[in-house]
C-alpha cells in the first residue's frame, strides 16, 4: 500500500507539472518560472521517484522467481507506450520529441533490473553508486546523435521534451532494488501480514498508484486540449 501511495503521489506531482508546462506553452506564464532552478528540481525528484518505484516494484513482484508472464505482460505495455508518446510528440514537437523518456528508461531498467535479482545486496548498491557516478567522469560527444544518447555519456545529448537516459537513472532504480531487498531480509518484516489503508484520502492516492500508466498517457492530451479550448474561448 505505501508503493501505491508513493506512486500516487509522483503521478500528482507529474500532473502538476505538465500543467505548468501547459501555462508556458500557452504563455501564461514566463519560462523563467517554468524552467527555474526549483522547478525542475520537483522535476528530477519526480523522475527519480518513479525510477525507484520501479526497482521496488520488481523485486516485490520477482523476488521469490521471476513471473515471466507477468513481467513480459508488463512490459509490452511499457514498450507500447513509450513508443506511442515517442510517435506523438515527434509530430507535434519533432525539434524536442520524447526518443527517450521516463516509460522508455522503466522499461529498459525492468529487464537490466532482473540481472541483480539475486546478487548479493553489497553488489547492487555498489553498482548504484557506480551507474550514478559513470557519467560524472565520462562524456563524449560521440554519444551525443539520439541512437547512442539514450546511454548517457552524451556530451550535449539533442533536445528533448523528457529526457531520463540509463546511466545514472538506472542507478536509482538499482538503489530501489537494493532497498527493496534490504528491507524484505528482515524476517519482522517478512512475516508481519499486510495493513490495510487508514484514512478515505490515503485509500484514494492509492487508487491513483495503481492507475499510474493510464493517467500518465491521458492527462497531458486531456490538459493540453482543455487549454486550446480555453484559449479559444478567451480570445473571442
Amino acid at each position: 500500500m505505501f508503493v501505491d501511495v508513493w506512486r500516487g503521489l509522483a503521478i500528482i506531482g507529474v500532473v502538476v507539472y505538465h500543467f505548468g508546462w501547459d501555462l508556458n506553452f500557452f504563455g501564461y506564464i514566463t519560462p523563467d518560472l517554468m524552467f527555474s532552478e526549483p522547478v525542475t528540481a520537483f522535476a528530477r525528484v519526480l523522475a527519480g521517484s518513479f525510477m525507484f518505484l520501479a526497482g521496488v516494484s520488481l523485486v516485490l513482484a520477482h523476488h521469490s522467481k521471476v513471473l515471466w508472464r507477468k513481467f513480459l505482460k508488463r512490459l509490452v505495455k511499457l514498450v507500447a507506450a513509450a513508443a506511442a508518446i515517442s510517435i506523438i510528440t515527434y509530430f507535434l514537437f519533432p525539434e524536442g520529441f520524447i526518443y527517450f523518456g521516463v516509460l522508455h528508461s522503466i522499461a529498459v531498467a525492468s529487464v537490466l533490473g532482473l540481472a541483480f535479482l539475486r546478487l548479493p545486496i553489497g553488489l547492487v548498491f555498489l553498482a548504484s553508486l557506480a551507474m550514478l557516478a559513470a557519467p560524472l567522469f565520462f562524456e563524449t560527444s560521440l554519444f551525443d546523435p539520439r541512437i547512442l544518447a539514450w546511454i548517457g555519456f552524451a556530451a550535449e545529448p539533442p533536445m528533448a521534451n523528457d529526457f531520463v537516459p540509463v546511466f545514472p537513472w538506472f542507478g536509482v532504480t538499482l538503489a530501489g532494488v537494493g532497498s527493496t531487498r534490504l528491507f524484505l531480509s528482515r524476517r519482522a518484516v517478512r512475516d508481519a501480514p499486510p495493513k490495510p489503508a487508514n484514512g478515505a484520502v490515503v485509500r484514494r492516492v492509492a487508487w491513483i498508484g495503481q492507475q499510474t500508466l493510464p493517467i500518465y498517457l491521458l492527462h497531458q492530451p486531456l490538459l493540453f486540449i482543455g487549454f486550446v479550448v480555453f484559449t479559444i474561448f478567451s480570445e473571442t
